[in-house]
């Protein structure tokens, strides 16, 4: 497909974990595969420019050294702060995929907030892979809400799924009404009602898939809940999941919705978020 996946590349071993995700994943598709690591600007302090041409010298050894074990075609160093270069260079990518420390349910260590940030401003998908073991699972889990984003996110997720011969769980939450100061009494039929219209809402996001892959195979899965703790609940078992970001403009680009937010700090599975 000729489409380049940019790896955000530190020495942890996240970033080696989420460097092998995307290898896998290129090697597949034929795509191009290129790791990038950001070393810290200048600070102005006498002799520093020594100590950065050092730092940039072991990285880049460093990055071949992973290039030639991946199968990369390419290696990029750059100085500066990691998210802003990462964000730049995302102009320039299909898709940037980073890693993240978290290591599943127990684990005391979240997506940081650069990592969220990353994913809510990047101009391309971005793909979060947990330090977590992904191998034998299967199929694609995409949140959806009925909102341009989530049909974005379906387009990728049934790509994805279709791709692979997987399965595409397509997962919807909805809220009961609830008051801060007391107990509400809903009518019999409030929750058979609301179900009802959550799953019709799913049917319209996914009307036109079957055309377009008329061999995938979807499930739905409608409950009520919070949608990220559903979601990473489904996506247990899952390959990826896929959720929208947010919508444009100078202040809401550096945001993430609130459970693409959440999603992303209880990592069930490598998550993409799809602008």
């Amino acid at each position: 497909m000729n489409e380049t996946i940019l790896v955000g590349m530190n020495d942890s071993p996240a970033a080696r974990r989420a460097a092998e995700w995307a290898a896998q994943r290129a090697s597949d598709r034929g795509d191009r595969l290129v790791l990038m690591s950001v070393v810290g600007g200048a600070l102005g302090v006498v002799g520093e420019g020594a100590v950065l041409d050092d730092a940039v010298a072991v990285t880049r050894e460093h990055l071949e050294r992973a290039a030639a074990e991946l199968g990369a075609a390419e290696v990029r160093v750059t100085r500066g702060k990691p998210v802003e270069q990462l964000l730049a260079a995302s102009e320039n990518a299909d898709l940037l995929v980073i890693g993240s420390d978290y290591r599943g349910t127990g684990s005391r260590v979240a997506r940081g907030p650069h990592g969220v940030r990353i994913a809510a401003a990047s101009s391309c998908p971005v793909v979060v892979v947990p330090q977590s073991d992904l191998s034998g699972r299967t199929g694609v889990v995409v949140g959806v809400d009925g909102s341009d984003l989530s049909e974005a996110a379906i387009r990728f997720a049934a790509a994805e799924a279709d791709r692979q011969g997987e399965p595409l769980i397509a997962v919807t939450a909805w809220m009961p009404v609830t008051a801060p100061l007391g107990v509400i009494t809903y009518p019999d039929d409030y929750r058979e009602n609301a179900q009802r219209l959550a799953e019709e809402a799913l049917g319209l996001s996914l009307a036109g898939l079957a055309q377009d892959y008329p061999d995938l195979q979807v499930r739905r899965i409608v409950e009520p809940g919070d949608p990220a703790t559903l979601l990473n609940q489904v996506a247990a078992e899952a390959r990826l999941a896929v959720v929208g970001s947010r919508g444009r403009g100078a202040v809401a680009r550096f945001l993430l919705g609130s459970t693409s937010h959440d999603v992303l700090l209880t990592l069930a599975t490598a998550t993409a978020v799809v602008r």
